[in-house]
């Protein structure tokens, strides 16, 4: 039956391995293992799953990893400064848009119709001349690239193409999220995606003159670089 004086020792070999205590107790755990064969076989055995611990080494982190996160972090700063600008963008994607589409269809087909009447009666008015300066309709514009940190380069891949590219970009005129439209989706071609989105700058898409977020479609370059 093992001695409450060597269940404490016992309990004391991880603190001891990892030099956590005290130096008067490590002499107490030192005397009572050269004195005690039962407490010795138990402390070899941690010993060694500490060695075998230590030689396994930590766990290496994904490649990406970094590019992972600051995409995250991106996002959810993103969602988190959405405003009622972003709410009012999206009522009109879907809701009001379609509505002028409808509207403006039907306009056009009466416009069509009084112009085939005023040509047949040889009515015609001189248009009013349009302004440079007119507001355009819906006052609603898309995110435009300005430019990168880095020098732009082509993308790495299996074989020469086209790789064509959906990222969506917030308020602040950074990319916060993407997907790939078409051309290859391995990993190593997702992290050079990855690194060209994050150093790119956009000028955001507006409503009425304020930013919002939006989508934008973007072209690289594949090329195949064979030894």
């Amino acid at each position: 039956m093992t001695s409450p004086t060597c269940l404490k020792c016992q309990s004391s070999f991880s603190a001891y391995l990892d030099g956590d205590i005290s130096g008067r107790q490590m002499h107490k755990i030192a005397s009572h293992l050269e004195s005690c064969a039962e407490c010795k076989r138990e402390f070899t055995a941690w010993r060694a799953t500490q060695q075998v611990l230590a030689s396994v080494g930590p766990a290496k982190a994904p490649a990406d990893l970094a590019l992972r996160l600051r995409l995250a972090i991106s996002h959810e700063h993103s969602r988190r400064k959405s405003s009622w600008i972003d709410t009012v963008s999206l009522k009109w994607d879907n809701a009001v848009r379609p509505m002028l589409l409808q509207v403006s269809a039907g306009f056009a087909g009466t416009v069509a119709l009084v112009g085939g009447i005023a040509l047949l009666l040889g009515l015609f008015a001189a248009p009013e001349p349009v302004m440079a300066n007119d507001e355009p309709l819906g006052a609603m514009t898309s995110p435009h690239y300005l430019y990168s940190s880095v020098n732009p380069h082509a993308i790495v891949t299996d074989h020469d193409g086209v790789i064509i590219v959906e990222a969506s970009v917030n308020s602040e005129g950074k990319v916060y999220d993407y997907r790939i439209v078409s051309g290859p989706e391995s990993p190593a071609t997702q992290s050079q995606v990855v690194d060209q989105l994050l150093t790119s700058v956009f000028q955001p898409a507006s409503v009425f003159g304020a930013p919002v977020r939006g989508r934008v479609v973007l072209t690289f370059s594949g090329i195949s670089v064979r030894g």
